[in-house]
């Protein structure tokens, strides 16, 4: 007599972003006995080595031009700070660029255009995260009065990932035995896994802030970082 048995856990599950879904792994095969299915998760840290950071100056005048000019003049000093510290071309991104006019709302009378805002905004990937505080705090010093960050993250997850992965794996596996124990039952082998996905999950980036002066040194700690991975395992019984 044949016994029917559908266990389904789930540890630590995640909505997993697309820009982190790792490659779907499948491996499928027929199966004659009881089927116990399980899903598995398995977990490793990281420290983080890459921090992204943005960085802007905003400028204020009369005219549009002027304040274009003040902009990229500033920005040019800020660019020139980042090469002397190190910090590759590669890892240097414009990801704003913009101007925009202000107005004064009189009551009972029409918008007046009183100047102008403009604004430029690099995206900076520091691969010495723990030098990158006091590389921002040379950016003020040149200028710099928008800083947006950090994001911090692994840079090349997949070993990390490869871990997690095996750790689902055996964590899958402990159960399988131990339900197939509690039933007088073994397992004879695994049917087929299927990977849902690879996650990792950078702390949340501050909220933008603008800077005004120099202060105590800046520090930014990298922490650590949770990898993992999902998978559902079907098992034959007897």
């Amino acid at each position: 007599m044949k016994y029917a048995l559908l266990a389904a856990l789930l540890l630590g599950g995640a909505t997993l972003p697309a820009a982190a879904q790792a490659q779907q792994a499948s491996i499928t095969q027929t199966i004659a006995g009881t089927r116990l299915d399980i899903n598995a998760t398995g977990e490793v840290t990281r420290v983080p080595d890459v921090a992204l950071i943005s960085a802007g100056v905003v400028s204020r005048s009369a005219t549009a031009s002027v304040a274009l000019q003040d902009t990229a003049d500033r920005m040019q000093r800020v660019l020139a700070a980042l090469k002397r510290a190190g910090v590759e071309d590669r890892d240097i991104q414009t990801s704003n660029v913009s101007l925009n006019p202000e107005y004064r709302y009189p009551e009972n009378q029409s918008p007046q255009l009183v100047g102008y805002t403009a604004s430029n905004t690099v995206t900076i990937r520091f691969r010495d995260i723990r030098s990158s505080g006091k590389i921002l705090d040379a950016l003020v010093s040149q200028g710099a009065n928008q800083i947006n960050g950090p994001n911090l993250t692994v840079d090349k997850p997949e070993a990390a990932l490869d871990e997690a992965r095996a750790k689902a794996i055996a964590t899958g596996r402990a159960r399988a035995d131990l339900y197939a124990r509690s039933l007088g039952m073994r397992v004879v082998r695994i049917v087929s896994i299927n990977e849902s996905g690879g996650y990792y999950a950078p702390p949340p980036p501050m909220a933008p802030m603008a800077v005004m002066e120099r202060s105590a040194s800046t520090k930014i700690e990298p922490g650590e970082q949770k990898l993992q991975v999902n998978l559902a395992m079907t098992f034959e019984l007897q």
